[in-house]
């Protein structure tokens, strides 16, 4: 099937190439004649054909049809953005895997940056996150063997393997002045996406992917949640720090949790009248929390559908954003198959949020910034962002960095170090943030509720 469709692309190229030919050759009606554009077009593929044919007839080595062929498709995709790419048979089937399954591996989110594998971020509770892998470290080996200048696919190909097994990562972490070594033992990387636990009279509900049925198992974290303490919550943090993001339905599907009604997103392509919109549809009977007070975690390694969750609860003046700066993703691809085992990943379009903006670069501002104290790496360490993605789609509308930085809590507590914070119990400053001003949400509207129940209030 492989060698049928490059063979195809080959011959639709020559076919292109010899019409050219044809044109120059040939006395042409002026009505006949091509456009100026028709022209480049042609010029483009006549220089196209000229290299392959210098590469098949020059090279050192005898070079395969197809490795030239795929090259030539990487090198088209990799032009356009850092989210456009041909899928092989292997990245066919990890794509698959990561929708529905589980596999052997160290659960880490990563990218290419000049060469080196860096990486996103690490999925809480897998082998990279308790090994202490942070966003921003560069992976330059990997069992003493140098990756750096291989492809992304040949590294996560390495990093995956039999559960049980052990590879060993050379990190390069900034701040820190000599690169350091990891052995990490794989395991079996989880994919369904949600746990949840009663933290005293609070629901946390963690979020890790969003893949299939996402979206109902929040709305079940939610009943469990209450369950376990046997009457309703006072409030609900739903923790989407380091998720990556997953499929835009799921993210649709668990803001519908938390909303009664209203856009959730809209994505607009390439055409003004190209825009497709989605509401809050009630799949859940309304919100599920019955209006309970919420908090969204963000963080850096927060992309794509985790940013379109806390853009649309927070457009919604539903949840409370807390955190820091996500990723800033606010581009949509889809999966175009080309054979039965192979497709192209494509950015189609980018995606707004209830109130107009994009996420694209400047990622969701948080309404109180909230840095993670209780990591001693915090200050030292560079998080990567869409921003710092080479050819990264530009936001149309303005970008709001400045105000980004001018937005920082002054807390007095935000002064302390993580190992005050170690001495007093505090091992996630964040989410112990989190808990304290839920708590005095959920106090601030009980008080509101029993006055206005009271008669004659």
């Amino acid at each position: 099937m492989l060698k049928t469709k490059w063979i195809a692309s080959s011959a639709a190229a020559v076919g292109l190439l010899a019409a050219a030919m044809l044109l120059h050759a040939a006395p042409i009606k002026a009505q006949n004649a091509p456009s100026p554009e028709q022209q480049d077009r042609f010029r483009e593929m006549e220089e196209f054909l000229a290299v392959y044919q210098r590469i098949k007839s020059r090279y050192v080595d005898k070079v395969d049809d197809k490795k030239l062929m795929e090259g030539a498709i990487q090198g088209m995709l990799s032009s356009l953005d850092p989210h456009s790419a041909f899928l092989d048979k292997s990245d066919f089937e990890n794509l698959n895997t990561q929708i529905e399954g589980e596999y052997g591996g160290l659960g880490l989110s990563v990218t290419i940056e000049q060469g080196a594998v860096k990486v996103i971020a690490p999925t809480a509770d897998t082998p990279a996150d308790k090994a202490g892998i942070k966003p921003g470290d560069y992976i330059t080996h990997l069992d003493d063997k140098l990756i750096v200048g291989g492809t992304l696919d040949e590294a996560v190909e390495a990093m995956r393997g039999m559960p049980g097994t052990s590879i060993k990562l050379r990190i390069v972490r900034l701040g820190r002045e000599e690169p350091f070594d990891l052995k990490i033992t794989r395991a079996i990387i989880d994919l369904k996406p949600v746990k949840w636990k009663a933290l005293g009279d609070i629901g946390l509900i963690t979020i890790t992917g969003f893949s299939q049925d996402t979206g109902k198992d929040v709305a079940e974290a939610v009943r469990g949640v209450e369950k376990s303490l046997g009457k309703k919550a006072l409030g609900y943090i739903v923790d989407l720090r380091s998720n990556p993001g997953g499929l835009l339905d799921e993210a649709v599907a668990v803001s519908d949790v938390f909303l009664e009604s209203g856009e959730i997103v809209s994505e607009r392509g390439r055409g003004k009248g190209d825009v497709q919109r989605w509401f809050a549809e009630r799949e859940f009977a309304g919100d599920v929390t019955k209006g309970a007070p919420v908090i969204v975690l963000v963080d850096a390694g927060s992309a794509s559908a985790s940013e379109i969750v806390a853009g649309a609860l927070q457009d919604h003046h539903r949840a409370i954003v807390m955190g820091e700066q996500s990723f800033g993703k606010g581009s949509v691809q889809t999966v175009l198959p080309l054979s039965r085992d192979t497709g192209l990943r494509l950015t189609i379009a980018r995606y707004h949020l209830p109130s107009g903006r994009s996420v694209q670069e400047g990622g969701i501002k948080p309404d109180i910034q909230v840095p993670q104290l209780s990591d001693p790496d915090y200050a030292k360490r560079i998080a990567l962002r869409e921003t710092d993605l080479r050819r990264h789609l530009i936001n149309e509308l303005t970008a709001t960095d400045k105000e980004l930085e001018e937005d920082v809590t002054k807390d007095p507590r935000f002064t302390k170090t993580a190992e005050e914070l170690k001495a007093e119990g505090i091992e996630d400053f964040q989410l112990h943030y989190a808990m304290e001003t839920l708590r005095r949400l959920g106090k601030n509207t009980q008080r509101l509720a029993k006055k206005d129940a009271t008669p004659g209030s």
